[in-house]
């Protein structure tokens, strides 16, 4: 049973940082892409990054290029995004996603349950 649970979200001041991280269990980790997405309140789904199975590739969306930073550990069945110089529009569930291939053009076809970042002074 693929298992994808996020942890490290809380509230931050705007300016500060925190990485989250999500553990995955029950398939191949270091044989799929993986997102970031989230769901700020009263609004849609809005993706964030993806990096490409064995990390050498990455994007991001232009809201946070520059500010957050994906990266995985194969090894240890883990995915991060560091975010820095936080902004309260980045308050919002953080959930990880996986695809169904090595980059992100496969779709995603599984989600965590989502960890809650807020931003605000």
């Amino acid at each position: 049973e693929v298992q994808l649970v996020e942890s490290g979200g809380g509230l931050v001041q705007p300016g500060g940082s925190l990485r989250l991280s999500c553990a995955a269990s029950g398939f191949t980790f270091s044989s799929y892409a993986m997102s970031w997405v989230r769901q700020a309140p009263g609004k849609g789904v809005e993706w964030v990054s993806v990096i490409s199975n064995g990390g050498g590739s990455t994007s991001y969306a232009d809201s946070v290029k520059g500010r957050f930073t994906i990266a995985r550990d194969n090894a240890k069945n883990t995915l991060y995004l560091q975010m820095n110089s936080l902004k309260p529009e980045d308050t919002a569930v953080y959930y990880c996603a996986k695809y169904r291939g090595t980059w992100y053009d496969h779709g995603m076809d599984y989600w965590g349950k989502g960890t809650l970042v807020t931003v605000s002074s």
